[in-house]
C-alpha cells in the first residue's frame, strides 16, 4: 500500500483530467481477476468481486483526485507535476482500498456476497465525479456503502464516525457591484465600488450572526475581494466571490436567498447596480443511524484502532454526499496524523502529509465493516 500510495503520490492528475490514475487502478484489479468497468461516470473505475456464498453486495469508495497546488514537500516521492499534488490524502485512499481489495480477492471463495470497489474521479471540484457516476450504475445492486477520509489533523488510531449530518454542503455565491468611477479627487462624482463593496462585507457577517438560529451550523465567507484600479481612480465595479457552508437544507436555501436580500439593500441604499450568482455544490454529506453505529462497533475489533470516538461537524465538503441519498452507508474518518512532528499541516496546504501506518488502519476497518455485514446479512441476496 506504501508503494501504491508513493507512485501515485508521484504522479497526480487534477480532477476530470485523470488519465494515468484510472488506467493504474484498472490494471491492478484485472491482475486479480475482478470484473473491471472502466470510464463509469466519465473517468471513474469500477471493479466487483463476486464472492463464493450468497449475500449482500457491498461497496467500498475512494477517490483519487488531486490538487492544483506546488508541492513543498522535499521526501523522495514528492509530485513530479508542476503545480499539483496530492495535498488531501485521496493518493491514500486508493492505496488502501487497492490493499485491502488484494486481501480480499484472497478470501473470494468464503465471501458471503459481492464486493463493489468504487474509485471516484473528481471529488475536489463540483459537480464532482460520484453523482455522474451514481447515473452510470455504480451502485446497482448495492445494499450498503462505506468510505472514509484519511484526517491528518486526528491522532493515528483514532476512528471518527457521526450519525445524521456530518460534513456540510459546500456552496459558492459571486457578487459584481456596478457603481460609477472617477477620479479620486472628485468622490461626490462617483458611486465607489470599493466602499460599497466593505458596507456589503459587514451586512453580510450579519446573516450568520443575527439570522440563523445558533442552534444550526452555518458560514458564509467573502473569500476573494476584487476591484483593481491606479491609484487616482475610484472603481467603476468590485467583484466578490466566497462560501456557505450548512447541514440543514431550509438553512441552506434561506442563506441563499439572504444573502441577495442584503447585496439589493445595500446596492439600494449606494444607488448601485448588482448582479449575484449562488452556484450549489455538494449536498451535505448525512450518515445513517444503523449503519454508522454499526461502523463504530466493527471498528473497535481493527487491531491497530487504538479509539473509536464521536467526531465533531466538519465544514468541509464530499461528495459522498450523493452516494448516501442512493443507499444506506457511513463515511468515516481515519486518524493519520504524523507524531512528533513540529507542526501538523491541514489539509490543502503544499505541506500537506500523513502517517502511512494510517493506509493499513483505513483497510482494516473497511475490510471488518466488509466482512461483518455479509456474516450479519447474508440472507440478502442480489
Amino acid at each position: 500500500m506504501i508503494d501504491i500510495r508513493r507512485h501515485l503520490h508521484q504522479h497526480p492528475e487534477l480532477s476530470f483530467e485523470e488519465v494515468e490514475t484510472p488506467k493504474f487502478i484498472a490494471n491492478y484489479h484485472e491482475k486479480l481477476g475482478h470484473e473491471v468497468r472502466t470510464n463509469v461516470g466519465g473517468r471513474g473505475v469500477v471493479a466487483t468481486l463476486k464472492g463464493g456464498k450468497p449475500g449482500p453486495t457491498v461497496a467500498l469508495r475512494a477517490d483519487f483526485d488531486a490538487l492544483p497546488i506546488q508541492e513543498e514537500n522535499e521526501f523522495s516521492y514528492k509530485s513530479k507535476v508542476d503545480g499539483v499534488m496530492h495535498a488531501c490524502g485521496h493518493d491514500g485512499h486508493t492505496a488502501a482500498l487497492l490493499g485491502l481489495a488484494k486481501v480480499l480477492n484472497q478470501m473470494k471463495n468464503e465471501l458471503e456476497g459481492n464486493i463493489v470497489f468504487i474509485h471516484q474521479h473528481a471529488e475536489e471540484l463540483p459537480p464532482g465525479g460520484a453523482i455522474a457516476m451514481i447515473e452510470d450504475g455504480c451502485l446497482d445492486g448495492v445494499d450498503v456503502i462505506f468510505g472514509t477520509h484519511l484526517w491528518a489533523t486526528v491522532p493515528l488510531g483514532e476512528i471518527g464516525y457521526r450519525v445524521g449530518p456530518f460534513m456540510a454542503a459546500p456552496d459558492r455565491f459571486d457578487i459584481k457591484i456596478q457603481g460609477y468611477g472617477g477620479h479620486g479627487s472628485q468622490p461626490e462624482l462617483t458611486k465607489d465600488s470599493i466602499v460599497i463593496g466593505g458596507q456589503l462585507i459587514n451586512n453580510l457577517q450579519q446573516i450568520v450572526s443575527r439570522r440563523v438560529s445558533p442552534l444550526d451550523s452555518a458560514v458564509v465567507s467573502v473569500c476573494s475581494f476584487e476591484a483593481k484600479n491606479p491609484y487616482n481612480i475610484i472603481a467603476d465595479s468590485a467583484s466578490l466571490t466566497g462560501t456557505v457552508r450548512t447541514f440543514k437544507e431550509d438553512v441552506r436555501e434561506f442563506i441563499e436567498k439572504e444573502i441577495e436580500r442584503v447585496v439589493k439593500g445595500t446596492c439600494l441604499v449606494t444607488d448601485a447596480d448588482y448582479s449575484y450568482t449562488y452556484s450549489k455544490g455538494y449536498p451535505a454529506t448525512v450518515n445513517h443511524k444503523e449503519e454508522t453505529e454499526f461502523l463504530a462497533k466493527v471498528a473497535e475489533m481493527a487491531p491497530n484502532v487504538e479509539s473509536v470516538k464521536e467526531h465533531e461537524l466538519i465544514m468541509g465538503g464530499e461528495d459522498f454526499a450523493y452516494y448516501l441519498q442512493h443507499v444506506k452507508g457511513t463515511f468515516f474518518m481515519t486518524g493519520a496524523q504524523i507524531a512528533g512532528r513540529e507542526k501538523t499541516y491541514p489539509h490543502h496546504h503544499p505541506k500537506f502529509d500523513f502517517d502511512e501506518k494510517a493506509l493499513l488502519i483505513a483497510a482494516q476497518v473497511l475490510g471488518n465493516a466488509t466482512l461483518q455485514y455479509m456474516k450479519e446479512n447474508s440472507e440478502i441476496t442480489v
